[in-house]
């Protein structure tokens, strides 16, 4: 297995919603709308930006104020990192648009 992908499958990582031009709950909430975020590790080299096609099933909004920027969401989807497939598995708070993630790899 790849040694970055190895490395984000153990444990939980630093993470933060990738959002341009500016990061706010509500940008993020238009990313989730359209079922496509960007999630960062932040505590890779130059840090790893990963574009995740959101599993809607897999993710939970139920705790997200995204109005007032409070609470948090529950963001799972599918991508390939260096030509392994992957689940990111991440929860960010509103507040700071960071939180803790983790990458599982998937079986083909």
């Amino acid at each position: 297995m790849n040694e970055l992908v190895q490395r984000l499958s153990e444990g939980e990582h630093p993470v933060e919603a990738s959002i341009r031009p500016e990061k706010t709950a509500t940008a993020l909430k238009e990313c989730i709308d359209r079922g496509y975020v960007h999630i960062k590790f932040t505590n890779t080299r130059g840090g790893t930006d990963l574009g995740v096609r959101l599993d809607p099933k897999a993710s939970n909004f139920n705790e997200a104020d995204f109005e007032n920027q409070k609470g948090q969401v529950h963001l799972v989807g599918d991508l390939t990192l260096n030509y392994v497939k992957v689940r990111c598995i991440a929860d960010i708070d509103l507040g700071t648009l960071e939180g803790k993630g983790h990458l599982e790899p998937v079986d083909v």
